[in-house]
């Protein structure tokens, strides 16, 4: 199982894992697929440093990448423009109200309320990739369309990759126009960010206009070699992979978290946007049913309701409650019934999909 990804890569299989757990992105790189560090939560850019850093010696030289979120559209920044007076109190009284009747505690005092919240704006994920940009990175991703023109030509002059999502296979021709290298197809069955189409749709009109010959792997709904077989059938070179890893070993998710994740079924998911304003796959759960109730406020745009509900869920996190966990997952959570280490899932994923590709060319 060899494509023109694994080519431009340096890898043996076709498999990109995104993960926000450089411990899962690492043992990726290590399985010979290609780890993606996801940089969002990262609210201090030595911090960043350090974990790359840290990649930097536990992949034993195989590549490895970066995501960052940079939206191109959104409240200004700037010293002189504070983003939390641009949130109504009708909002912060909801998301107070909500916790009350969902009987989540505060956090204990001292602890920090603000986990990652500076990661999804614009200046913080420029400083992310100044940091990726003074480490061996093989590849910087945008999880919200091209990155900025300076910021490609930067990583284009040292000789690293460029990848940015694309949820409609009209964006694709226009990524690729914009100096990007791989066109990352996204399905709405994806976690996290999504757009509206489903990946067999996405993913041949994506291979088809993102021009001749160019990487295209495709993201959502794939948790089996077997759907790793069909996204190359239908026209991608790799498979980008988020919410598989997060039933791994290496992923170091917290009992009430990992309890979430094992019991919820495929239908336990919701594309909503009060995770960050944009539409995204998450967990479906008390937390996010009581913003569809009718008293519920319509969410922020990006970043502000990252900001309106940064410290909500650090506390809901927190509360150990399998109900209420705030978590981006794909509709690929049905298959998480055990935890197994990170080699032990690649190791299924390439023995199931090439034994695919093998009986359909006997077909």
């Amino acid at each position: 199982m060899h494509t023109a990804l694994c080519d431009l890569l340096g890898i043996e299989h076709p498999i990109v894992g995104f993960s926000p757990s450089e411990r899962v992105v690492a043992a990726i790189s290590r399985a010979g697929g290609f780890g993606v560090l996801g940089c969002v939560r990262f609210n201090d850019a030595d911090e960043l440093d350090a974990v790359l850093s840290w990649l930097d010696s536990e992949t034993d030289g195989r590549p490895y990448g970066v995501d960052v979120v940079m939206p191109t559209h959104g409240p200004a920044e700037g010293k002189h423009v504070d983003l939390d007076k641009l949130i109504p109190d009708g909002h912060r009284d909801f998301v107070q109200r909500t916790l009350l009747k969902l009987g989540v505690p505060p956090l204990p005092d001292g602890e920090s309320t603000g986990d990652g919240v500076l990661g999804w704006l614009h200046s913080v994920a420029r400083s992310h990739v100044e940091v990726a940009l003074s480490h061996p990175v093989r590849l910087i991703a945008n999880a919200l369309g091209p990155p900025p023109p300076d910021v490609i030509d930067a990583a284009h002059e040292r000789g690293l990759l460029v990848a940015a999502l694309a949820g409609r296979a009209t964006h694709a021709r226009s990524h690729v126009a914009s100096g990007v290298d791989i066109v990352v197809a996204q399905g709405y069955e994806a976690g996290g960010h999504t757009g509206e189409a489903p990946r067999r749709r996405v993913e041949p009109e994506v291979a088809a206009r993102g021009g001749e010959g160019d990487p295209a792997p495709a993201p959502g709904g794939i948790g089996s070699g077997r759907q790793i077989a069909a996204a190359l059938a239908l026209g991608a070179t790799g498979v980008w992979m988020g919410s598989c890893w997060l039933g791994t070993e290496e992923y170091q998710a917290q009992p009430a978290l990992r309890q979430a994740l094992l019991d919820a079924t495929s239908a336990d998911t919701v594309r909503s946007r009060v995770y960050s304003g944009k539409p995204a796959r998450l967990l479906r759960n008390r937390w996010t049913e009581a913003w569809s109730e009718p008293e519920a406020p319509a969410p922020l745009p990006m970043p502000l309701q990252n900001l309106l509900v940064s410290e909500a869920h650090s506390r809901l996190m927190r509360a150990g409650d399998p109900t209420v966990v705030p978590m981006p997952v794909g509709q690929i959570v049905g298959r998480m019934n055990e935890v197994r280490p990170v080699a032990q899932v690649m190791s299924t994923l390439v023995t199931e999909a090439t034994d695919t590709l093998k009986r359909l060319s006997a077909l």
